[in-house]
């Protein structure tokens, strides 16, 4: 693809007349609000320094937003939106607010009442759930008050924050983040003329709308930042542009989609230069590249548009939020003028999560290094990744944590480890002297190599994104602890490979079960190393010892309540099914199998929901709420599990009716004895004990136990555990974007949608 194919420019139908003409913008007319816009936005970024060496990047846009077209005016009436963020580069952390227009819930909810989604049900059913209360998921916030916008002047107020021109010229930025305690006053001065950006001007917007965009990448920036009640003295350089569309048909407002996605980039160089390039992806058409533009702005304010760039991504970052990955380095190439530099980020961890660009957008500040016409040169400025996830659903999104969960495995257990990585796996209390590379070589055969091949498999792991769901949950910050997902995925391959010995499996996650690929033996011993292999990653973590012995104890409790469970399951419950099949009575039958399932499998979900939410430093009660809802969706997913293995898993996982080949007493089962008349309860208690292999025999039962009901009554009875248990969750933790998450991802795990 050449260059001119590459980036491709933007061609308009028509010029809006409220678009400014060709030459110099008149700033007077066009920082002003534009009539008939379907979207605009002013935006502002910078780079400030205290006098004490403190260094932070600041960026804010506010939003105005065609809601609906007056009945007796040809014109809209607009919902207005800001975002901003606060990067402290030195102590790496990250602080942003979205504030939404009041009107955001009952007219987001109309948009999603009249959506077909066919993506992401769960997740959008619990966003309409929110948005029926009158609320925003956090972190977004409601705007206290309608926001006043001035159409004669540039004025900006959104609450406690606003943006407004003086009479100089200059721009004023108020910022005020309660929560985090955090307030910005800072002004904007120009020092150079305004610049188009685009094809003179014009571009695409989110939902292929067409726009207007001009940028002023010069200004100097003084003011005061107070974070905590500090204050700090700052100056340094700033960033402003103003990006308006046409007008248009309103059915496009808020339609909750992202026709298009790009990457930008803002750099401010030491030469005096600066630069701005975008790239457009086309969301309806599969991500295919829609063009892009370079532009460059030499130190007298010219404007040279460059079509020979490139700009890509070298290394990734994936959050433990939302499992997403971004770019945190590229390389930045334009031959025509010689440019070749290294652009990475000043932190990875400055995503912004907000249903305003679901589920979130990467911005944060940016170095680079390199060259320049051929000298030497650095800078600073903003990358902005958006649009490249609004067609996420959970399925997606677990693979996405199966994904980072493999990663973390394969570092800790490498198949061609170093011997340092071979040492610390052993670990042994009569010291590591001895170990020879041969030792080496077979320990990575016999024990990594059997337990890689289970989690190699696995294409998603719920389990694990619970210990971390609810670290945010509770107000936490899951990022660090990332590697922690390493240990409920080992956990739970260990089970399966033991679990599979037991019940003589073929099969295990679409492949053969490890028994027969390595025997028995290699196969337990890899089963039950993974049980040990948690505490490396514990180990490591940034975990205070004191929580760090409580997730100890809790983890000891829960290997001992799954292994009694497993026990109870193992020994059956055949003694009890004579008494059930001749009174048709299945309730102290039903009971023992909860009781398995409670140890087995609710026992652990509930576990690591209470280490993720202690770690998370959630308060008693909210820890409680969040084990006993997923202690429910643990039991409530054990018994539609038990449903599925007679109506035959997705992707074949594992054989249909393999528990009736295993002779075990199930949910469905033990639900038909007190529905089906005596000589069918006989007949399935006598085909289970044949243990039977014959696929047509197997199907007779299920036949029995569909006709009956029993899978449909214990798919309603497996959501009413969930929805009982979701209560206190509703009612103690606020509404938040991470609360969403949980309770579509019981929804998930019960196949409800």
């Amino acid at each position: 693809m050449n260059p001119q194919e590459k980036n491709a420019k933007v061609i308009l139908d028509q010029r809006p007349s409220t678009w400014p003409e060709e030459g110099k913008i008149d700033l007077n007319i066009h920082d002003l609000p534009h009539r008939g816009a379907i979207i605009e936005w002013w935006y502002q970024n910078c780079h400030i320094i205290s006098k004490d060496g403190d260094r932070f990047s600041l960026f804010a846009s506010f939003f105005r937003l065609a809601s609906k077209k007056d009945e007796d005016e040809d014109d809209y009436s607009y919902a207005h939106f800001i975002i901003w963020a606060l990067s402290d580069k030195v102590n790496q952390k990250y602080y942003t607010d979205s504030l939404v227009d009041p009107s955001m819930p009952a007219e987001s909810l109309k948009v999603l009442s009249k959506k077909e989604e066919t993506i992401n049900k769960q997740f959008y059913r619990a966003l309409k759930e929110v948005y029926s209360k009158g609320n925003v998921p956090f972190p977004d916030r409601l705007l206290k008050e309608e926001a006043n916008v001035s159409l004669d002047n540039l004025s900006l107020e959104y609450d406690q924050n606003s943006f407004k021109k003086d009479q100089n010229g200059n721009y004023h930025l108020v910022l005020d983040n309660p929560l985090d305690k955090i307030e910005c006053k800072l002004e904007f001065i120009p020092l150079i003329e305004p610049v188009r950006h685009g094809n003179q001007g014009e571009l695409y917007g989110i939902w292929k709308e067409d726009m207007f965009y001009y940028f002023i990448p010069k200004c100097k920036v003084n003011g005061e930042i107070y974070i905590d009640g500090k204050s700090y003295q700052v100056e340094g350089s700033g960033w402003y542009d103003h990006e308006f569309s046409k007008s248009g048909d309103e059915t496009a407002v808020r339609d909750f989609r992202h026709d298009m996605s790009w990457d930008w980039i803002s750099l401010q160089l030491d030469n005096g230069f600066q630069m701005s390039l975008y790239d457009l992806y086309d969301n309806t058409k599969n991500g295919e590249y829609a063009g892009g533009t370079g532009i460059i702005i030499d130190n007298e304010g010219k404007r040279i548009s460059v079509e020979d760039y490139s700009y890509t991504p070298v290394e990734y970052w994936t959050s433990s939020r939302t499992f997403i990955s971004y770019p945190i380095s590229w390389e930045l190439e334009i031959p025509s003028f010689n440019v070749s530099m290294f652009v990475t980020v000043d932190f990875p961890e400055q995503e912004f999560i907000t249903t305003l660009s679901m589920p979130a957008f990467w911005e944060g500040s940016i170095k680079a290094s390199g060259k320049f016409m051929g000298a030497g040169v650095t800078g600073v400025g903003y990358s902005e990744r958006t649009g490249f996830n609004t067609k996420e659903s959970i399925e997606s999104f677990l693979k996405g944590v199966g994904k980072i969960t493999q990663n973390v495995v394969e570092s800790l257990l490498p198949l061609n480890p170093t011997d340092d990585q071979f040492h610390k796996l052993i670990n042994s209390p009569v010291g590591i002297d001895f170990f020879s590379p041969v030792d080496k070589e077979q320990y990575v055969t016999s024990v990594i190599k059997p337990i890689r091949e289970i989690v190699d498999r696995s294409k998603k792991a719920w389990r694990s994104y619970v210990l971390l769901a609810c670290i945010d949950a509770v107000g936490g910050n899951s990022q660090p602890f990332i590697d922690i997902l390493a240990m409920p995925e080992l956990i739970h391959s260990g089970s399966l490979i033991v679990d599979d010995v037991q019940d003589s499996s073929d099969t295990r996650r679409g492949g053969t079960s490890l028994h027969h690929l390595y025997g028995e033996p290699l196969a337990i011993n890899a089963g039950n190393t993974c049980y040990f292999l948690g505490d490396l990653v514990v180990k490591k973590s940034l975990i205070q010892d004191d929580v760090r012995l409580k997730i100890y104890e809790l983890y000891f409790e829960m290997m001992r309540a799954a292994h009694a469970g497993q026990g109870l399951d193992i020994s059956g419950l055949h003694l009890l099914m004579p008494d059930a099949v001749s009174s048709g009575d299945s309730s102290i039958l039903e009971k023992r199998i909860y009781t398995i399932h409670r140890l087995k499998t609710a026992a652990p979900a509930c576990t690591l929901a209470k280490i993720g939410g202690i770690i998370g430093g959630g308060k008693p009660e909210q820890i409680e709420a969040l084990a006993n809802y997923f202690e429910a969706i643990g039991l409530a997913y054990q018994i539609v599990d038990d449903v599925l293995n007679l109506e035959g898993y997705e992707n074949n996982l594992k054989d249909k009716g393999e528990d009736i080949t295993a002779g075990k007493i199930t949910m469905p089962v033990a639900k038909a004895m007190g529905l089906l008349p005596l000589d069918k309860r006989e007949y399935i208690w006598k085909t289970i004990q044949t243990m039977p292999k014959d696929t047509t025999v197997i199907g007779s039962v299920i036949k029995l136990l569909e006709e009956c009901d029993a899978l449909s009554l214990c798919r309603k009875e497996a959501e009413n555990i969930m929805e009982d248990a979701w209560k206190d969750v509703e009612e103690i933790l606020t509404d938040s974007f991470y609360k969403m998450r949980l309770r579509a991802f019981g929804w998930y795990a019960l196949k409800i949608e």
